[in-house]
């Protein structure tokens, strides 16, 4: 089961300048207990938004720089050679970013998408998801609180 995460908000957007935009807290907890203990793939730039590697995972790189080298990753050069790393687990994610997303759509078998509903200005945007291929499993509203000022919602995709 290959499984692509993300946030987005109601424009599909993911983020700027190569960061997020927001910052939900729940939303990152609950991005580290879905994916500890997996593998997850992402591109050159969101590896690089990160402090470092993320623990308890195996973290996989995909870029077209044949020299990159990343502390506590696996570099990888194609789609194919990314799933064959991540070949034991039994759920690798796809972390992004946006075109990372878009290589490996047709590979997933399942969305966790936190949508946030409301609209930013951003560069780099989520693919659409073309509802004759995904099927809405799960879904889960989430109020805006004090600290969060978003409403958002956790929805769990399953391919047709």
């Amino acid at each position: 089961m290959i499984t692509l995460i993300a946030a987005a908000a109601e424009n599909d957007a993911l983020g700027k300048d190569n960061d997020l935009i927001w910052h939900i807290s729940e939303d990152l907890k609950r991005f580290k207990r879905l994916t500890t203990g997996h593998a997850i793939i992402m591109g050159r730039k969101t590896f690089e938004s990160m402090p470092k590697a993320l623990p308890n995972r195996t973290n996989i790189v995909l870029t077209k720089n044949k020299n990159y080298k990343a502390e506590g990753a696996f570099i990888v050069s194609s789609v194919e050679e990314a799933l064959d790393l991540a070949g034991e687990d039994t759920q690798p994610f796809i972390i992004g970013g946006a075109q990372i997303y878009s290589l490996f759509m047709e590979y997933c078998d399942r969305i966790e998408l936190t949508r946030l509903h409301h609209k930013f200005e951003a560069d780099v945007f989520f693919p659409k998801i073309d509802a004759l291929k995904w099927n809405i499993n799960k879904e889960e509203f989430i109020p805006k609180t004090e600290n969060q000022p978003y409403n958002y919602s956790y929805i769990t995709y399953d391919k047709k």
